[in-house]
């Protein structure tokens, strides 16, 4: 069974005696961390077929222990189902209540959950409503399950022509759908769903608010994904349905296009952090925050990290693990997204090719994230005043983050950072040795020093 619970104590108790006096250690564990709250966990995105090289559950059920180490708490599995044999893709199922034979059996999905869960991490299945592959079977057998053009022919949504659109206009669609859903939960004790598509039109508001309602009835809890930003406007009627988390979708657009890898000027990224904030608040659920996932790194052209965010994917990447919502790991991303991945291929992480410095800040961040109450999905944000436009920092509870974007080291002076002993968790001018905590008194005046496109972590005691 999991032990992170005992080995977050002795982080904690190792900090306090530092903080004390008690020296200031080069290294400290930041493994097996246990979040303190469901509020502070981080998310996985897996590719079963891309993961190992063997591609099966079998194989990843193996490397479980690797993501527990880490600090992973919930596993969303792309999906897992037979696929059409048109373009191969993922998101055209043949069967909802069936596997990829390529990844194993449904047996084997039972087995990787318990083994997760023995693990202390959920499953979440990647779960596609809107369409389904055009070699599946309910095409002949049950053309009522599709929807129909003018001219009475089933549609493509968006042009995609290895996939037809279905009809939750027909009761039969729907209870089919309903039924597979609980069949995941009944037979291998998944517990939530990423909803692939959720904007579509075509899918009632009611369908979702019956289901979403209907599976967490059932005496387990089930969370639920929306594969959509809700705040975004076009989204709005979305917010009613019941969904758990919604994707951060126009916060990773803005970071990508409107900052990315020549963004340098902090009073740019805190108009895209507070533009983010204030959307946030006007909805129900809480946020997915992500960097890249399968649609970043391979649909939309190929780009890994570097290429969407240059030298600033690292300190992006602390952002995206301290500023708000909850952080998801695109599998790879850990050792630094060393290259894009072809879904329908299922072409293999390159898990040989890694960024140190990445895979040493992904470590200490999600420890971070899991051990400090502060970094709760939705606790208050408070922006601090520097005297570098270059430098972004902000304040939440004893934490305290400063990013330097810019290209040239600072020496930059941080208002509200106020004088006392601080543990530092972060230095990215240190980060390529491995995780390592100091201890500092701040006298409230001296100006931190940043190296280019570096950043620093620090906690109150």
């Amino acid at each position: 069974m999991r032990k992170r619970l005992s080995i977050a104590i002795s982080l904690a108790i190792t900090l306090l005696m530092a903080a004390c006096g008690g020296g200031s250690p080069d290294t400290f564990n930041v493994d097996n961390t246990q979040p303190v709250s469901p509020e502070n966990r981080v998310i996985y995105q897996m590719n079963i077929g891309a993961f190992t090289p063997e591609g099966t559950f079998k194989a990843a059920q193996g490397q479980l222990a690797r993501l527990d180490t880490l600090g992973v708490d919930i596993l969303w599995l792309m999906p897992i189902y037979p696929r059409g044999a048109t373009m191969h893709s993922p998101y055209a199922v043949m069967d909802y209540k069936d596997v990829n034979p390529a990844y194993g059996t449904v047996a084997d999905v039972k087995e990787f959950v318990k083994v997760a869960h023995d693990l202390g991490m959920k499953v979440w299945l990647d779960w596609v409503p809107n369409h389904a592959a055009v070699e599946n079977p309910w095409v002949k057998e049950h053309p009522e399950n599709f929807t129909r053009d003018a001219k009475g022919q089933m549609i493509h949504p968006h042009g995609w022509g290895d996939v037809f659109e279905l009809n939750y206009q027909e009761k039969g669609l729907v209870d089919a759908m309903n039924d597979a859903l609980h069949f995941w939960i009944k037979e291998c004790d998944v517990d939530g769903f990423r909803c692939d598509y959720v904007s579509s039109p075509t899918i009632p508001v009611a369908y979702w608010q019956n289901i979403i309602a209907n599976l967490k009835s059932q005496g387990k809890i089930i969370e639920m994904l929306s594969e959509t930003d809700i705040s975004n406007a076009n989204n709005q009627r979305i917010d009613s349905c019941g969904f758990d988390y919604d994707y951060a979708w126009d916060f990773q657009s803005d970071l990508a296009y409107h900052f990315g890898s020549e963004g340098s000027q902090a009073d740019s990224l805190r108009a895209i952090c507070e533009k983010f904030l204030k959307a946030s608040q006007a909805i129900k659920n809480r946020r997915m925050v992500y960097l890249t996932n399968h649609d970043q790194n391979f649909n939309d052209g190929g780009h890994t990290l570097k290429d969407f965010y240059g030298e600033n994917r690292y300190p992006l990447t602390v952002l995206e693990f301290t500023f708000h919502g909850m952080p998801l790991i695109y599998n790879g991303q850990e050792i630094g997204d060393p290259d894009t991945l072809n879904y329908f291929t299922d072409a293999k992480v390159k898990w040989n090719q890694v960024d140190v410095k990445m895979k040493n800040l992904v470590r200490v961040l999600a420890a971070l994230h899991h051990t400090q109450p502060s970094l709760a999905a939705d606790a208050p944000v408070e922006f601090l005043v520097t005297d570098n436009a270059q430098v972004l920092a902000y304040k939440r509870g004893p934490v305290i983050v400063a990013l330097n974007l810019g290209a040239e080291a600072a020496q930059v002076k941080v208002e509200g950072m106020e004088e006392g002993g601080y543990a530092k968790w972060l230095d990215s001018k240190t980060i390529l040795n491995g995780p390592s905590m100091t201890t500092v008194h701040y006298d409230g005046t001296t100006p931190l020093d940043l190296e280019a496109k570096g950043y620093e972590v620090y906690i109150k005691q």
